[in-house]
């Protein structure tokens, strides 16, 4: 993996991962005793879960924040027996508002505590997706801040829309009913998001998340990536597309990343 010297000396670079979310289409049909984390779910080895394999693309970096809610005994448990000797510089923090709160309180806890190490560069992945290492390592290697796309066709009950406004500035649509959605303003380009971002502005993040905390703290986590957005110029920002890209909704899912691993080796 790539790292580097900045001219003021070494650059501190942490990722958050949030995993905190109930997988309710993950354990639909699944008896209550039998519902699993589906970052940490496996059906055969623990290296094969998605939490490990991000934190393998993830290794990198100088920490890596899990911020877990739903399960968090066993979450805590799968860390401290199969992560804590691989990856030594992960740490755990726990959202007590998972039920009650939006996606955006998880993140904001994360770059709280980022904000604590000094992080000069921060990476946030949801935790939940499959991304191959070449495109990784292309957000690795970017002096911008990163938003991410995919291939994949955008389908309102699902997907999350990142689209460019007539000003040329970036911007997210999304709705959390999985209805339809709807662009009231023109624009220059549509994109299916591929919810992982680097952002390399620690004084414009911080901002963001301030701001959240004080008057969104219901939000999802876009409304924090929105407002580092317009917080920096259009051109610090840089699009990299994912050659491949799973969002793991169901267990079906996760067989098919199973068996993608199973090729790629």
């Amino acid at each position: 993996m790539y790292c580097e010297l900045s001219e003021s000396g070494y650059e501190m670079k942490t990722a958050i991962i949030t995993v905190a979310g109930i997988s309710s289409r993950f354990n639909e049909g699944v008896p209550e005793n039998k519902k699993e984390l589906k970052a940490i779910y496996t059906e055969n080895s623990a290296r094969n879960t998605l939490l490990y394999h991000l934190l393998l693309k993830c290794s990198y970096m100088d920490k890596i924040i899990i911020v877990g809610g739903y399960k968090f005994e066993a979450l805590e448990a799968f860390c401290r027996t199969e992560l804590a000797h691989d990856f030594p510089q992960a740490e755990l923090l726990k959202n007590n508002h998972y039920k009650d709160l939006s996606s955006g309180y998880s993140l904001f806890l994360g770059i709280r505590k980022a904000m604590e190490y000094k992080s000069d560069e921060v990476l946030f992945a949801e935790g939940d997706l499959d991304i191959d290492n070449d495109s990784f390592d292309s957000i690795i290697r970017s002096e911008k801040s990163v938003l991410t796309y995919t291939g994949e066709p955008i389908y309102a009950n699902r997907a999350v829309v990142l689209y460019r406004d007539g000003n040329g500035r970036y911007k997210y649509a999304f709705n959390s009913a999985h209805g339809l959605l709807t662009i009231d303003e023109p624009f220059s380009c549509i994109l299916n998001s591929g919810q992982i971002w680097k952002f390399v502005n620690a004084d414009a993040l911080k901002s963001a998340n301030d701001e959240f905390g004080k008057s969104e703290i219901d939000g999802t986590n876009l409304r924090i990536i929105q407002r580092y957005i317009e917080k920096v110029s259009a051109d610090s920002i840089k699009l990299i597309k994912f050659n491949h890209w799973v969002n793991c909704n169901t267990r079906e899912d996760y067989r098919n990343i199973l068996n993608y691993w199973r090729n790629k080796k």
